[in-house]
């Protein structure tokens, strides 16, 4: 009996010994079919002279930066040893306002927004349990720049500008279906109309960084 109960112990204790090597080579879950992205963001507008020109505003009252918010979803189809290929698009929306100083009667409130959609060709790396990517898409936006008492907006406000869009981030899943996510972005925005003698909006990279969670 005493016999038996030491060869079960041993073929047990051998068991778990060689079975653990197999499962730490077990490869890793492959990215899913599905993920989707919600991020709060915090756009850098630009504050430069070719683009108050372009509002008939002064320098000091462009907003500069904003806050806004960044929804995208991506489908996983294809996979070729460690790229996993995404196709999606993205949705997002930034703010930005200025206030002039107390006392000050020269400087104007400003409204600052900025809308944009495109789809957007991704390349992952990595597993289910987390992944970097590089993305990119070519979409449309909406800049407008409206001082406070301009009832008409200038044509660059509401003219569709062509927007190429690249940048890179990541996702970590700390649990089965919700994770951290972050993004970097560029949005090279074309340049707008010119409009009643006033330049159009110069040709503009705007970073957006965003962060939120991500589902799959």
């Amino acid at each position: 009996m005493r016999f038996a109960r030491r060869t079960s112990c041993l073929s047990i204790t051998l068991l778990l010994i060689l079975s653990a090597p197999l499962h730490a080579q077990e490869p890793p879950p492959l990215i899913p079919l599905l993920a989707f992205d919600l991020h709060a963001t915090f756009p850098g507008f630009p504050s430069t002279q070719a683009l108050a020109d372009s509002r008939q505003l002064e320098l000091a009252e462009l907003p500069g930066r904003g806050l806004g918010f960044q929804a995208a979803v991506h489908v996983y189809p294809l996979r070729w040893r460690a790229i996993t290929f995404g196709i999606g698009g993205e949705l997002a929306a930034s703010r930005a306002n200025s206030t002039p100083p107390e006392g000050n009667d020269t400087l104007r409130p400003v409204h600052e927004k900025f809308l944009t959609a495109s789809p957007q060709l991704s390349f992952n790396f990595g597993s289910a349990h987390g992944w970097s990517y590089i993305s990119g898409g070519l979409g449309v936006s909406q800049w407008s720049i409206i001082p406070a008492g301009r009832d008409e907006p200038f044509a660059s406000d509401t003219e569709r500008l062509k927007t190429l869009n690249y940048g890179g981030g990541a996702r970590w899943f700390a649990r089965p279906h919700l994770a951290f996510s972050f993004d970097v972005r560029f949005y090279a925005i074309s340049q707008g109309p010119p409009y009643l003698g006033n330049p159009g909006s110069p040709h503009t990279t705007l970073l957006v960084i965003g962060a939120g969670a991500s589902f799959k």
